[in-house]
């Protein structure tokens, strides 16, 4: 057993509070704890970030960038280490954390040009004598609230800009999984970040909503449910917070007559069943065109499906570890019940699969559905799991109707051969981020994250360009000199 502290002022430290535990998904032993943060420990932590803010954000850019830089070379060097902290803690397979950290490591090297991205814009002569000039200055204190699925990742989209922008960070890991975060605060320290401009709380609730109503926090990144994304949104933006809140997802793949089936079926099961169906890019829903589409695509699937390897994730030919946790191998399974009574055709019940020796852990196999209608909570709600739906549809147009009426429009896909049509669904389609025979459209670093509807409550994305607006704020200088008397 082990305790996870908190990081503030570039110390450990803990403090008893309220404990929770922490377990091995593959095993369902418990294999830590946790202390929460109460309002005490969170003033603490806000108060060297405040205090840390004063120099760091008036270091030049340049300087800062050389620290982050620093920090992507640790970043690294380090890769494995943080890999198993996500394994032992998550589940996920090592290849599965170690790609996704890569992904967060992506978005380091974005920073690392951070004064590129910072140059204000200049105008001289815009009246008689007169000259204008922009500027972008940090904000303060900001806050990120990450989800257990990616405890590296987002984490690394979030706070590397916020201080290169030369703000100073709170993160606040779910309590899932928060190992990872003390080691990323670890490496910042080394790389040179100064004490206190990041910082890590450990907690769940009561730890946010502390963090949401001190009055030194200028700015909140929260990735969660939708219904408590809205909420955090509401309670930010009233106490006037820039917040960026990020939302469910139900994904949808459209599957043309004339595309390659062998490539889409391909794709489409290992974006439905990587990561266990843990992320919200995963494509959940296949809208099928035509019946033959339907089932040529389970025809292709059946056995690929069948021949996943389930367990531990620290094991080499693994390809699905378990769920994070019992609650939620429950709540997967709740859905998976409420899919048959509704008469949705479960083609594939992995539910009750456990890998032998590891009868205790919170596996699940694979599941697959067919005739899946749009009214059924299945199809409605976002299920965060190893299941993947099927829906059919005659053609092309109801097939886009049917995504752009869900309540969602996080991630799409289309896989297709033929131009017109792609075009078509990239322009029309009520979705933020699309892809075109690429199953899973995470954009790269350059660009930025973000959904639309329900699925993101803010209206700036994660990094890119989106995220250094974000975390500045713009000012602008008109100036008129007049010559000495």
């Amino acid at each position: 057993m082990y305790e996870v502290p908190h990081y503030i002022n570039g110390k450990k430290t803990s403090i008893k509070t309220r404990e929770l535990v922490l377990y091995n998904p593959a095993t369902g032993d418990s294999i830590g704890c946790l202390q929460v943060a109460n309002q005490q420990i969170v003033e603490s932590a806000v108060i060297a970030a405040k205090t840390a803010f004063s120099a760091w954000s008036t270091k030049p850019a340049a300087q800062r960038a050389k620290i982050l830089f620093r920090y992507k070379m640790l970043l690294d060097a380090n890769k494995q280490k943080l890999a198993e902290w996500i394994t032992q803690e998550h589940g996920k397979t090592n290849q599965e954390a170690l790609g996704s950290i890569q992904r967060g490591i992506d978005v380091v090297e974005f920073s690392c040009g951070i004064t590129q991205h910072l140059k204000g814009g200049y105008a001289d002569e815009i009246g008689s004598g007169i000259d204008s000039y922009s500027m972008h200055q940090p904000l303060g204190v900001c806050v990120g609230i990450t989800p257990f699925n990616f405890p590296a990742m987002i984490a690394l989209w979030l706070f590397p800009i916020a201080i290169a922008c030369g703000n100073t960070f709170i993160l606040k890991p779910s309590e899932k999984d928060p190992s990872c975060a003390l080691l990323l605060a670890e490496l910042a320290k080394e790389a040179g970040v100064p004490d206190g401009v990041v910082n890590v709380l450990q907690g769940d609730q009561e730890t946010v909503d502390a963090l949401l109503n001190h009055p030194d926090i200028k700015a909140i990144s929260f990735i969660g449910s939708s219904q408590v994304a809205k909420k955090v949104q509401q309670q930010a933006t009233a106490q006037h917070k820039r917040v960026q809140a990020f939302g469910g997802t139900k994904n949808h793949c459209i599957v043309m007559p004339d595309a390659d089936m062998n490539e889409a079926a391909s794709a489409l099961v290992t974006s439905a069943y990587d990561c266990a169906g843990e992320r919200c890019m995963a494509i959940s829903i296949i809208v099928a065109v035509g019946d033959a589409v339907a089932d040529q695509l389970i025809a292709i699937m059946k056995p690929l499906i069948e021949h996943l390897k389930i367990g531990p994730g620290n094991q080499a030919d693994t390809n699905m570890g378990p769920l994070v946790t019992k609650a939620h191998w429950q709540r997967v399974i709740s859905y998976i019940d409420a899919g048959k009574k509704e008469g949705a055709h479960l083609v594939i019940d992995g539910s009750q699969y456990k890998p032998p020796n590891h009868e205790n852990g919170f596996f699940m196999g694979a599941c697959l559905f067919d005739q899946v209608k749009p009214g059924m909570q299945i199809y409605q709600d976002e299920i965060f799991g190893p299941v993947l739906s099927i829906v059919r549809v005659p053609d092309f147009d109801s097939a886009l109707q049917l995504i752009n009426q869900h309540d969602y429009g996080n991630g799409t896909a289309i896989f297709t051969r033929d131009g017109f049509t792609a075009r078509t669904f990239a322009e029309k389609v009520q979705v933020g981020m699309v892809g075109i025979n690429v199953p899973v459209p995470v954009p790269v670093a350059q660009f930025s994250f973000g959904g639309w509807k329900q699925s993101l409550f803010s209206d700036m994305g994660m990094y890119g360009s989106e995220a250094i607006r974000f975390y500045t704020k713009l000012k602008t200088v008109t100036q008129r000199w007049f010559p000495r008397r």
